[in-house]
């Protein structure tokens, strides 16, 4: 029998001593489990480093069950949604600025899932590009741009 998703966290942090609160939430079809704890700084940890660790260990744990699996996310007191809207308007203001200059600008670097983040906020802009160089780098800069302008053809 395969666990769920909630059972393989709460597992988890049962074996590493949390006690919280576990919710299922859906979110643009992406499954977000939230845990809710007033241990929070512990399971945040320093750079989201914890956090981030318990997401991959349950998704290696469903991928294992039974692939492929969808992807889950995980977040603790809603820090990860929060640090994503404020990201988001991070980048809104780089690209007022790149709108009024019209010159490229960089994003500080950034892991593939911020980077995940910025691409798609800038994906059905009809003005700016985002580009991020295709190294294997952890952490990596993303440049916003204008997007060339197409010319239309000439009616003759």
């Amino acid at each position: 029998m395969n666990a769920t998703p909630v059972e393989i966290l709460d597992t988890l942090l049962g074996y590493l001593g949390f006690v919280a609160e576990i919710k299922e939430e859906d979110h643009d079809g992406n499954t977000t489990l939230q845990i809710l704890t007033n241990e929070t700084e512990r399971l945040i940890g320093c750079q989201e480093e914890v956090m981030d660790d318990l997401q991959y260990l349950v998704n290696r744990i469903l991928s294992a069950q039974n692939p492929p699996q969808p992807r889950v996310i995980v977040d603790v007191q809603h820090y990860r949604s929060m640090r994503d809207d404020a990201l988001a308007a991070k980048v809104q203001q780089l690209a007022s600025a790149v709108r009024a200059s019209g010159r490229p600008m960089q994003t500080a670097p950034l892991n593939s899932y911020d980077r995940r983040i910025v691409h798609n906020v800038f994906k059905d802009d009809p003005e700016l590009t985002t580009w991020s160089p295709p190294d294997d780098a952890r952490v990596k800069r993303i440049t916003i741009r204008k997007r060339p302008v197409r010319s239309s053809p000439s009616q003759a």
